[in-house]
């Protein structure tokens, strides 16, 4: 009797431990939360995002065709070298260094590539001047902060529906919407 349950025991152990080995089908990896696992189900894709991207800016900016055709080959140019100086920086940042001068070395020379990053957008900033007004250039810089800005609450689970169906102006949530009224108490005062 004791060989037999023992040997149940082991059955049942080998069978749990290959178990945790395969996923089951619609349930998250182990460490992704259950709302993330949609998108990790996706895969990202440079060219939809810059698609969604130029969308939005479009119609929150209320481009024309013919600004839209002007700004946008500017546009990509300057995301390519900000791109660049990006990638420099996560490189940089990767490894901690070892002592008190490297770190200072370190921070000095990411405090540079940030100085770069906002002289590179200053001077395309100056040359969206010149193919549409100051005010449509403001317009495109909010939208994209907003773009952005949507695409990692989405991310981050607390969206309120797909890339590029954020709340328009005036139509997001105020203060005390969304939330349960609060029980009152049947004391008095």
């Amino acid at each position: 009797m004791r060989r037999l349950v023992i040997i149940g025991l082991v059955c049942l152990s080998a069978l749990g431990a290959s178990a945790q080995n395969f996923p089951r089908q619609g349930f998250p990896q182990q460490g992704f939360p259950q709302q993330n696992f949609q998108q990790q189900q996706q895969r990202f894709s440079p060219e939809k995002y810059q698609a969604d991207l130029e969308q939005y800016i479009t119609k929150e900016a209320c481009l024309t065709p013919k600004e839209a055709s002007a700004f946008f080959p500017l546009f990509r140019e300057m995301q390519k070298k900000q791109r660049a100086l990006y990638n420099k920086m996560r490189e940089d940042v990767r490894i901690k260094p070892t002592d008190e001068a490297a770190c200072k070395k370190m921070i000095q020379k990411r405090d540079q590539v940030e100085l770069e990053l906002k002289s590179i957008q200053q001077t395309y900033h100056n040359k969206f001047f010149s193919v549409m007004p100051a005010s449509k250039v403001f317009d495109v810089i909010k939208a994209e902060d907003q773009y952005h800005r949507g695409l990692l609450r989405n991310m981050g689970g607390m969206g309120r529906g797909p890339i590029g169906a954020f709340p328009q102006r005036g139509q997001g949530l105020q203060r005390g919407q969304g939330q349960q009224p609060k029980a009152q108490s049947n004391t008095k005062k």
